[in-house]
């Protein structure tokens, strides 16, 4: 790998909006009996026979230590007296419209990581304003007088920082990130913060003895490059605040899907479906997120012994709930010439994505 030279671009205004607890606020929002309790997107798991997986929980619910992709049936154990709701992502997806539509009163460079997320170049911007903070102040003004919702907002020079500004005081919030206090900033991080960086990723790391960022800061280039490629070229320099990715207006996906290994195998047909229900409901989540449907369902299965399967079927219509991708992924799985194995890995994928309308 050739190896570039540090160059930092200092130049850019960029902010993140993150919307708070996004889906339960919106709830809240609407039902004044729920202000103050603790709310959790997710199938009522007393109803669904234990399936289901967290979307998203109120700030309340998460002082239970419940939290996103968490099982509906845990997060029950938790807090018993949550208020589950499944969720209306027609609803969300139109109040994610009408969020993006205030971000476009600013500026035309936006890209939306999710419904309630996205990165803004206000470099250069539609009212002129030479300051960053300005414009993230404005917005949250705006989201919040319009919509009774809350953001919160992380300004920097790159989107790295952004998004690491913006998880740094929440609900709420408006933090920015200058270049003379980023190296500072990312020297206290857990190197779990450092976005990008996963599960797998924190476990090497830790056994290299990185647990923040002043220990990443400390690692030769060659060295982590050598360990983990072109994540090490890159972890190199965002641990110096460098990442000079552009704001990208479109961001085309080809599929969206979830796939999970087990410890513990799948042996019965049962065990299998729950496990498909799970992954369906978490694949509907992200699809409503994006505001995106698919005509196709890919399964994905693998035995202990590594052999790997995949199947998929296709639709005549675009489908984006739980209940349908749950039905297909059911059907796949029926369909298939078993093996007297037990799995250890499942998936489930929708292709041939498609932009979800909005509705007037």
């Amino acid at each position: 790998m050739l190896i570039f030279p540090l160059i930092n671009d200092t130049s850019r205004k960029i902010i993140h909006i993150d919307m708070d607890a996004f889906f339960a606020a919106i709830e809240q929002r609407d039902n004044s009996k729920l202000k103050g309790k603790p709310v959790i997107i997710a199938r009522d798991p007393r109803q669904s026979g234990g399936r289901g997986v967290v979307s998203t929980a109120s700030y309340e619910a998460r002082e239970f230590g419940i939290h996103s992709a968490m099982s509906a049936k845990e997060a029950y154990e938790r807090c018993p007296q949550g208020v589950f709701i499944s969720g209306n992502y027609d609803k969300y997806v139109q109040v994610g419209h009408q969020v993006r539509e205030i971000f476009q009163r600013y500026t035309d460079l936006v890209e939306p990581m999710s419904i309630d997320e996205a990165y803004l170049d206000v470099t250069v911007n539609k009212i002129d304003s030479s300051s960053a903070v300005k414009i993230a102040k404005l917005i949250q003004r705006d989201i919040w007088e319009e919509l009774r919702l809350t953001a919160s907002a992380g300004v920097s020079y790159n989107k790295f920082l952004a998004k690491i500004a913006s998880d740094m005081q929440k609900p709420h919030g408006l933090t920015v990130i200058l270049p003379e206090e980023a190296m500072a900033i990312l020297a206290q991080l857990p190197i779990e913060k450092f976005h990008g960086v996963g599960k797998k990723s924190v476990e090497r790391l830790h056994a290299m003895g990185i647990y923040s960022g002043a220990d990443l800061q400390k690692i030769p280039e060659m060295v982590l490059i050598d360990r983990f490629g072109r994540f090490g070229y890159d972890l190199y320099r965002k641990a110096r605040g460098i990442s000079n990715s552009p704001v990208k207006t479109e961001r085309i996906r080809k599929s969206l899907g979830k796939e999970r290994t087990y410890g513990k195998l799948l042996y019965s047909d049962e065990d299998v479906k729950k496990e498909l229900s799970k992954l369906s409901q978490r694949v509907a989540d992200s699809l409503a997120k994006h505001s995106l449907k698919g005509k196709t369902v890919v399964l994905k299965l693998r035995y202990e012994d590594f052999f790997t399967l995949t199947k998929r079927k296709t639709l005549v219509e675009p489908i984006a709930s739980t209940d349908q991708i749950e039905q297909v992924s059911h059907s796949i799985y029926d369909s298939l010439e078993k093996k007297e194995l037990g799995i250890r890995l499942l998936g489930v994928t929708v292709t041939g994505l498609e932009k979800e309308p909005m509705k007037k």
